[in-house]
């Protein structure tokens, strides 16, 4: 056990300290009782998956290939037709530009 802290001798820095370590102190200790959950269901799945003749991907529901199909370019760049962009996530810097020169985005369309 820790040893006892008189918290009415510590000044309100020393207080300050104090807390931000003990959160970081219980941020961590999740983070380790997270993780050490997770290799129990891992290992349990494993044994499932043996016992039953299966991948763990199988026991878990996983597909194999989760990954996005690719989604295909809706807009070019005028000035360099091998930049395009699918329309989705962030704006790329030449769209932007083109936006601010006054064109339309239909305009760029492919």
């Amino acid at each position: 056990m820790a040893a006892k802290v008189d918290l009415g001798k510590m000044t309100e820095k020393q207080l300050i300290a104090l807390k931000r370590g003990v959160e970081n102190e219980l941020k961590t200790s999740r983070t380790r009782t997270i993780a050490a959950a997770m290799q129990e269901l891992q290992d349990a799945a494993r044994r499932i998956a043996r016992k039953h003749d299966l991948t763990v991907n199988e026991v878990l529901g996983k597909k194999r290939n989760s990954r996005m199909a690719a989604v295909s370019a809706k807009y070019r760049n005028p000035n360099d037709p091998g930049q395009t962009w699918s329309g989705r996530g962030r704006q790329p810097a030449w769209f932007k530009e083109a936006m601010d020169e006054g064109k339309s985005a239909e305009s760029l369309e492919i």
